[in-house]
């Protein structure tokens, strides 16, 4: 038996779904890419949804947008996978690491304002595991400074903020649907915007750059007229991934009702084992739980010991800026204390809608004869 840390949950409506594309007249840029965006814009209630290949393409495509350039500064999280930051550095622009909250793992506001200069754009908060950071201090921070907001929901699809949708408010949203997210399409991702101005730009980037649209064309000359108007990329996603992405959104708060069923069992075996540190969560934020993460003293022993009882754990995250292309571009003397604290003791444990009781109480059993 081997129980992985997170999988993908396909069923045969979905298998369908995908088949009937592969059937059709359109394969790429097809009618079901605007079904998909529609569906998600509505569950979310944003303005706009722009589709694209991945979750770190939309964190690019979202920076464009936002204007972000050489000499610019964007704020962010350590404890994010590197693509959080990365797509400043795609802009031209540098990143910048505020430090963690030591509760909830999410990126620090107060650490946010320390860090601003006159250099700063925009800020990148990280909903980390699925919990919402404290979007009202941090969107008051980026209104009395000028920034734009990017949130980084890639964890965060299905989760809410003092009643409100992640995705629904804020300059812009993205979010992954790799197949360990709440929902796949293989590779994938989407970003969220009530912004019109910021959805066009989004749309050009999507797609090399290049305009059809009448009453975005410069000149026209004609039906066959397009227009490159930006140095976009092709970040389109095609119809194959939409389809499952469509079908896949009809289960959705099915998966993220399974996630929370097994937080709460989780919770329960663990709150009174005093090696086991579980997650703390925020009053108003009520997470959509891509990832279960706990702290252990003992981390190593306890992942090795784990895996070779068949049970895939895996840790979320390194600090981005101890990895070597960071340390070797100028990032060497960054610290984060509470994010490299956490980092010595975390672990995440499987949790996906597919895991059974069974199977978790078999995690359970072993992290606790483990855990020291």
């Amino acid at each position: 038996m081997y129980i992985p840390y997170g999988t993908q949950s396909i069923s045969e409506e979905d298998i369908q779904a995908v088949v009937n594309v592969l059937r059709s007249d359109y394969l790429t840029t097809g009618p079901s890419v605007g079904e998909f965006e529609k569906k998600v814009a509505d569950y979310i209630g944003a303005k706009h949804a722009v589709a694209i290949s991945n979750g770190t393409a939309a964190l690019h495509a979202a920076c464009f947008a936002a204007g972000v350039g050489k000499g610019d500064e964007v704020i962010t999280t350590p404890i994010t996978f590197a693509a959080s930051s990365n797509c400043a550095f795609y802009c031209g622009a540098t990143p910048v690491f505020a430090d963690i909250e030591a509760d909830t793992y999410n990126i620090s506001p107060e650490d946010i304002e320390r860090k601003i200069t006159a250099n700063t754009k925009a800020i990148i908060p990280v909903h980390y595991t699925g919990q919402p950071c404290d979007m009202d201090k941090i969107m008051d921070i980026a209104k009395r400074h000028n920034l734009i907001v990017i949130q980084d929901a890639a964890h965060a699809l299905g989760a809410d903020y003092k009643g409100k949708k992640i995705g629904s408010f804020g300059d812009m949203t993205t979010f992954s649907f790799h197949p360990v997210k709440h929902i796949t399409t293989g590779e994938g991702g989407m970003i969220m915007t009530n912004d019109d101005e910021l959805y066009k730009k989004l749309m050009l980037f999507r797609s090399h750059g290049i305009t059809r649209d009448p009453e975005l064309l410069l000149n026209n000359e004609g039906g066959w007229y397009y227009e490159q108007q930006e140095l976009g990329y092709n970040y389109r996603i095609t119809d194959m991934q939409c389809a499952l992405g469509i079908s896949q959104m009809n289960r959705l708060d099915e998966f993220v009702k399974r996630r929370r069923e097994l937080v709460a069992r989780y919770n329960k075996a663990f709150e009174n084992v005093k090696n086991v540190t579980i997650p703390f969560t925020k009053e108003g934020c009520n997470s959509s739980w891509h990832l279960y993460v706990v702290q252990v003293n003992n981390r190593k022993e306890v992942y090795d010991k784990l895996h070779e009882a068949g049970i895939g754990v895996n840790v979320h995250y390194i600090p981005v800026y101890k990895h070597p292309y960071y340390q070797q571009n100028g990032y060497d003397k960054v610290c984060c204390p509470n994010a490299e604290e956490l980092y010595k003791h975390i672990l995440s444990l499987p949790l996906y809608p597919k895991l059974t009781d069974e199977q978790q109480d078999y995690v359970i059993e072993k992290v606790i004869e483990f855990a020291k």
